[in-house]
């Protein structure tokens, strides 16, 4: 029988080949499953650990145990198990094993994070921050303004080439999770800023040495595709300046433009499609920001509203129900 090592890899190479995984994805798939290999076999010597057989529900349980003690949080004892989870789903669908153990151990709670969000005013004050009077200045604001307008991935933004990009059409073709392509809008003055960065992103280009990508779209300062890592700190450095936010999740652009959309009463399912979500599910996390920016926003403006809802504290049922 393969190790366990051995079917890990066969397991990635069906990730990759079969189900079109991207390479963000398989790392992370990588990483978690090469973490419980080594769990379970910390030298690799001798016989390598135990067989995929051998392992069972209660092996996994000492395994998030394990990573409880070292301080993971919730989040990545989850993700990890999820990935355990769907790596013995594929064993046992290749006969490897007779049961998936995973199916016994209990998904930890995860803990409801609302993503951040900026408003409208911050957006503009971050949008205005590029300077028109360098190379890397117009690049920088023709990222935020596609970033903001589009809704697209950090991600999928990096990966875009010039032929993706119709200027006259305002439309990007994106390559979003497992390749899948989508055609998303944008408005005139992120085509305005891509026109005035298109005009000056062949001096960047020159200054590549050697580049097998001449087709990127966003290249940074020697003039090769530009990485999420670098749009990640960019956009931190630009937040900062505005609003003052030190840690901002690289898809705050993202959540801000679903969130604005669905405030100005935008169909849910338009915004899916915009974000190219597979599950509606996965949208539906945005109505909750939305019912929070209308409660701020009623609090805030109407001049009946209470001292405590005003405070933006929710009122308890009980005072609720008096008022009914």
């Amino acid at each position: 029988m393969s190790s366990l090592r051995t079917l890990t890899e066969q397991y990635l190479d069906y990730l990759r080949l079969v189900r079109n995984y991207s390479a963000n994805t398989l790392k992370a798939y990588r990483r978690d499953l090469e973490e419980f290999n080594n769990y379970l076999a910390p030298d690799e010597v001798g016989t390598g650990g135990p067989s995929p057989e051998e392992i069972d529900h209660i092996t996994i349980r000492e395994f998030l145990g394990e990573l409880y003690r070292r301080g993971d949080s919730r989040t990545s004892v989850i993700r990890k198990l999820a990935a355990i989870r769907s790596f013995f789903r594929y064993l046992h669908r290749e006969g490897h094993v007779q049961a998936n153990p995973a199916r016994l151990v209990h998904t930890p709670r995860a803990v409801r994070r609302h993503p951040k969000v900026l408003q409208v005013e911050e957006i503009e004050k971050i949008l205005q921050l590029p300077p028109a009077t360098t190379e890397l200045g117009l690049r920088d604001r023709a990222i935020l303004e596609l970033l903001y307008v589009s809704g697209i991935r950090v991600g999928e933004l990096v990966d875009l080439n010039l032929e993706d990009c119709a200027l006259d059409e305002r439309l990007v073709k994106v390559r979003g999770k497992g390749r899948r392509e989508r055609i998303v809008p944008f408005g005139e003055p992120a085509r305005n800023a891509l026109q005035a960065y298109l005009g000056v992103r062949g001096n960047l280009l020159a200054k590549a040495r050697n580049s097998d990508d001449p087709r990127a779209l966003f290249l940074n300062c020697r003039g090769t595709r530009l990485t999420a890592r670098s749009v990640q700190r960019l956009l931190e450095g630009y937040c900062r300046r505005a609003a003052g936010v030190l840690q901002v999740h690289p898809h705050v652009f993202r959540h801000s433009f679903a969130t604005h959309l669905l405030n100005r009463g935008a169909d849910l399912r338009l915004i899916q499609e915009l974000l190219g979500h597979a599950r509606l599910a996965t949208t539906q996390r945005y109505t909750h920001l939305a019912t929070d920016e209308l409660l701020r926003t009623y609090r805030r403006s109407h001049p009946r509203a209470s001292r405590d809802a005003k405070e933006g504290k929710r009122p308890s049922s009980a005072s609720t129900t008096d008022k009914e």
